[in-house]
């Protein structure tokens, strides 16, 4: 890769690590551009690559949401391991599944999310009057981060974006704290996913490095952008990533 291709996957990695903040979605910016600059270049080797951004990324954002938003330590780290163990098995299962299967499934599900935001605007806007039970919380985020951890080890895009809507939702948190929470089990997911693609020696470090450093710029930018604009801000920008994912997928499925 010349200076232009470097110059490109920084400048990508950059605005993943913006929008990946804000409501994730990150990696339908970076692994196309790593297959446009470098069309040889092994499925798991980009997802290996961009993990190591990812992972710097999401850990920044951790770190901005934490100062201003009120964290469950105690549900959210052991889901973020678990969200680790999960996203590797799912990572371990990239070669041995059809991932073309996937895609449309992804594509309803984004479609369905868009549909429930703008048809109710009050999810995720505002608190829930009831909080949720802490037995409540404890299985959401449980489940969220075993099947959503499991996803981004095995495909990846809207990882985030999947775990705010779910904490919307499911728990009737507002779109900031769903954020910062989601944050937390995505970092977990990266780190899972991170690991074995380390070991099975799919990580371009240099690259990856270089580009974790635009993603923690992009990462402390948007978290901090979420944090002072608030939740309808966060609400209108997930409808946007969530209609530029379908059509980035429908076009990689379809085009």
């Amino acid at each position: 890769m010349n200076l232009a291709d470097w110059a490109a996957l920084v400048a990508a990695a950059t605005a993943a690590g913006w929008v990946d903040a804000v409501v994730g979605g990150g990696g339908l910016i970076v692994l196309p551009t790593l297959f446009l600059v470098a069309p040889g270049i092994a499925p798991q080797t980009a997802l290996g690559t961009n993990k190591l951004a990812a992972v710097a990324g999401t850990t920044a954002s951790v770190l901005t949401f934490a100062r201003k938003v009120p964290m469950q330590w105690r549900v959210l780290l052991p889901a973020a391991g678990l969200a680790a163990v999960a996203a590797a098995v799912g990572a371990a299962a990239v070669s041995l599944i059809d991932r073309d299967l996937f895609i449309p499934i992804v594509m309803a599900v984004l479609v369905s999310v868009a549909i429930v935001v703008t048809l109710r605007p009050s999810i995720g806007v505002t608190m829930a009057t009831h909080p949720p039970t802490r037995r409540k919380v404890v299985l959401v985020v449980a489940l969220a981060a075993g099947l959503i951890g499991f996803y981004d080890g095995l495909l990846g895009p809207g990882t985030g974006t999947f775990l705010i809507i779910t904490f919307a939702t499911l728990l009737g948190t507002e779109f900031v704290r769903a954020a910062a929470m989601a944050k937390v089990i995505n970092c977990g997911s990266n780190v899972g996913a991170l690991i074995f693609f380390g070991l099975t020696g799919h990580i371009m470090f240099a690259l990856g490095a270089t580009m974790a450093v635009a993603n923690i710029v992009g990462a402390i930018a948007g978290s901090r952008m979420a944090l002072s604009r608030g939740a309808e801000f966060v609400r209108v920008v997930l409808l946007v990533v969530v209609v530029a994912m379908v059509l980035r997928l429908g076009w990689q499925q379809f085009g």
